[in-house]
């Protein structure tokens, strides 16, 4: 094997070794294959660039051009021309997974699903170190630099890991790169003939290689030991040099922020993700047990969380406030008094091994008793464990309202409030056409909102012919539902995510919610819940009625009453009542063939449920061949930086975190508050000026921003309480300035245009605090070397060894 190939198999090797560090962070490995596959593909272009051979330029643009491609046709390639080249519909969509994994990563905790944008941001990141250390070692013949971005991807993983097993990474990266280091070192000593060895000796001692000194080592090598020991003591140092990371994927939750009471946000989380370890077991475990007297517990659907937000990648949950638990929660929103309603009690028992943030609850609730620090949502009616808390073997009891309406008031139901239809009738752009028009045709001729929505029911359910399909993979994004709409194969998550977009771009206001379907009845008369028993179902709104769930998934599940023309819903002939005996439970899959016994259905065998996955689509294909003309835009978007990223990202959810309660908590969040709006308006081109007083610099901000009226209200409420904490004698302590810096930041981005969005997103000017902190930290450091007892010492040893081995 010749030198360089020699050279180019260690990068390749040291760049996977140093990408382990990230498996931590993530859940699954089948990134990693992926990345082997795309270096792999991206070296081989090298050499074959090197053996023509080209000029060192034109190797790495060769280089750089095939990457570009394989991540087109990996992640973006329903929006490439012919599939391959990335036109302008390709570099948005890659924009667009970039800013949906930056926001995954500051909302997940560790290990984070693998979405789209998480995938494109590790393998992408991966495949870039990999062309950045073929170039130095390999093109360059300079392998010790190349140790750079191995620290870098090293150091990154660190830094966010949470130290458990990282000698484990650190060992594996540092003997990629000092088996670099070697390989460097022999192909050196080739060129010049034998490589000798330290082996054969003479008699008189001295090496019979080229060295006149028994048992030293040659110069090369002595050098690559030295950069060895200093790399490595620089990947131990600069991890530590890191911001500490205690939030989403940085941390150990992706819920709200708070200690029990006060402010704090929920931040957008898709529960399917967070359920997927438990959901995929092979035996059906059970995860709690209620006992409820409903008299019909078939609609009792134990509902976790709602995805009110579809930003073409997924749909997930939207950032909401949290406020303490209420002793009665609200009427539901758009119920009204003219519709059937039937208070009912269910006293739940959550399995110790099933721990998750959000507590299942039949919907609506209205009153829930539990020990613990949980807070509410009030939006999804959801209740989020805080500070630590889960679900693992709470036992708490719950009052739920079962909302009887007829179809002729769903059909009467009247417009719903402007606000409300905004924010959730909503479609992306990527969403394609053909999803709209499908849902114009099926609901042709209908005569208002609930006739269509029926109609899109009893499409999926047995009139479109689609199957239920658990293999197919479990993606939300527009190409998932997209290509669900062709395959017509999928389970609920397919099933719910599509008809709830329909919906939407029918004028009717749709979310998903995600929970669990009634469970089987034990002999007992209780109900047994279980991993097969998880499930996805849209709910639509109707104003009179409220949020009203439908049920699309065939073979899942129950069809409500009210979305059932045929069915009387005057209660005149109330469907048939379960009893406790076992062999009329109603099982993990109700609509089971008949040839299902009772005991196959307890087992969970009759048509299991999907085991909902991680919400990230799988578009992957098969790596294309190289072509030419790429977009140049592209490219600079591919090479965008993940480190200000993560920084920034870490930075507002660390200032706008909600602290504690003291006089000197509330001052410090008001300092923190005026420091975040002053990075934001300087991510958007609005340079800090330090020379202003708040006042000042509030209006300055104001008028360079061109904030609308409330952003500049908020800027100014921030400036003056900024101002109390310098000034007062006894400051004012003033509340909602989270609300008010959030404002400022959605002000700054409404007037901005879309680039300058991208920018203050993916490569934020703030992000230059970083360097400034990794200065001071390392001036700190040398100085404390350089002040070090016995520095003399040390040093005249260090001249010494020198001298000998120059």
């Amino acid at each position: 094997m010749s030198g360089r190939a020699r050279l180019a198999l260690c990068a390749f090797a040291a760049t996977l070794l140093a990408s382990g560090a990230l498996l931590p962070l993530v859940e699954g490995a089948g990134w990693l294959v992926q990345a082997a596959l795309l270096l792999g593909v991206q070296g081989g272009v090298g050499a074959l660039a090197r053996r023509v051979p080209l000029a060192r330029s034109l190797t790495i643009a060769s280089q750089t051009l095939v990457t570009l491609l394989l991540l087109t046709v990996v992640f973006a390639r329903d929006q490439a021309v012919f599939g391959v080249l990335p036109g302008p519909q390709a570099v948005v969509r890659l924009g667009e997974l970039l800013v949906a994994g930056g926001e995954d990563i500051g909302t997940y905790a560790i290990p984070a699903p693998m979405t789209d944008g998480i995938r494109l941001m590790v393998v992408g990141g991966v495949v870039l170190i990999g062309l950045a250390v073929d170039a130095l070692a390999v093109t360059f013949r300079s392998a010790a630099p190349a140790g750079l971005p191995l620290l870098a991807l090293y150091s990154v993983a660190a830094g966010l890991g949470d130290g458990g097993t990282g000698w484990l990474w650190f060992l594996l990266a540092a003997c990629g790169y000092l088996l670099l280091l070697l390989a460097e070192g022999r192909d050196r000593l080739s060129q010049w003939g034998r490589v000798f060895g330290g082996a054969n000796r003479s008699p008189g001692g001295l090496s019979d290689g080229l060295s006149g000194r028994g048992g030293g080592a040659s110069a090369p090598v002595r050098t690559g030991r030295r950069i060895g020991v200093l790399a490595l003591g620089i990947a131990l140092v600069v991890p530590l040099a890191l911001p500490a990371l205690d939030s989403g994927l940085l941390g150990g939750r992706g819920g709200g922020s708070g200690k029990g009471s006060g402010g704090g946000t929920i931040t957008a989380v898709n529960p399917l993700v967070s359920l997927k370890d438990n959901l995929n077991q092979p035996d059906n475990r059970e995860v709690m047990t209620y006992r409820t007297n409903a008299e019909d517990p078939r609609d009792l659907y134990l509902r976790i969380i709602s995805l009110d937000e579809f930003n073409g990648s997924e749909w997930r949950s939207s950032t909401r406030r949290l406020t303490d638990v209420p002793d009665r929660l609200p009427q539901p929103t758009g119920l009204g008094r003219d519709v059937a309603v039937t208070e009912i009690r269910t006293n739940i028992s959550s399995s110790p091994s099933y721990q998750q943030d959000y507590l299942p609850l039949p919907y609506p609730a209205s009153e829930v008793a539990i020990e613990g620090r949980w807070r509410y949502e009030p939006e999804g009616r959801t209740l989020i464990g805080d500070d630590g808390q889960n679900t693992g073997g709470a036992q708490y009891e719950v009052s739920s309202l079962i909302v009887e309406p007829t179809a002729a008031q769903l059909a009467a139901a009247g417009p719903p409030p402007q606000k409300l239809r905004s924010e959730y009738t909503q479609v992306p752009d990527s969403l394609p056409d053909v999803v709209a028009e499908e849902a114009e045709k099926i609901t042709e001729g209908s005569a208002n909102a609930y006739e269509r929505a029926v109609k899109l029911q009893s499409w999926f359910a047995s009139e479109g012919g689609f199957t239920y399909n658990t293999s197919v993979s479990s993606g939300t994004g527009s190409s998932a539902i997209a290509r669900f709409l062709r395959d017509k194969e999928g389970f609920c998550i397919h099933f719910s995510f599509t008809m709830a977009a329909m919906a939407r771009t029918l004028d009717i206001p749709a979310r998903v919610a995600v929970g669990f379907t009634p469970g089987a009845v034990q002999s007992d008369g209780s109900y047994s819940v279980g991993l097969r028993d998880a499930h996805a179902w849209p709910e639509l709104y109707f104003e009179g009625v409220g949020w009203t769930r439908f049920e699309p998934t065939p073979s899942r599940g129950s069809a409500p009453a009210y979305t059932q023309p045929e069915t009387p819903t005057d209660g005149a002939s109330a469907p048939a009542q379960p009893s406790a005996d076992a062999s009329t439970a109603p099982s993990a899959v109700p609509s089971a063939p008949e040839s299902c016994s009772p005991q196959m259905r307890r087992q969970g065998e009759c048509g299991q449920s999907a085991a909902p996955g991680p919400t990230s689509s799988t578009d992957g294909g098969t790596p294309a061949g190289t072509v030419a003309l790429v977009v140049l835009g592209a490219l600079l978007v591919l090479l965008l930086p993940l480190l200000p990223l993560l920084w920034r990202t870490r930075a507002r959810n660390r200032r706008l975190g909600s602290g504690g309660r003291t006089p000197a908590d509330a001052a410090a969040r008001a300092l923190a508050a005026w420091q975040e709006i002053t990075d934001c308006a300087w991510d958007y081109g609005i340079a800090p000026d330090e020379s202003l007083t708040p006042r000042k610099a509030a209006a300055r901000i104001v008028r360079l921003g061109g904030l609308d009226t409330m952003a500049a209200e908020a800027v100014h409420r921030i400036a003056g309480a900024v101002e109390q904490v310098l000034y007062a004698p006894e400051p004012r302590l003033a509340a909602g300035l989270t609300e008010d810096a959030l404002a400022v930041r959605a002000g700054l981005e409404a007037s901005a245009g879309r680039g300058a969005r991208l920018r203050a997103r993916l490569a934020p000017r703030s992000a230059v605090r970083v360097a400034w902190a990794v200065s001071d930290r390392w001036a700190a450091l040398v100085q404390r070397w350089t002040d070090r007892p016995g520095r003399g010492r040390w040093t005249a040893r260090w001249r010494r060894l020198s001298r000998q081995h120059s």
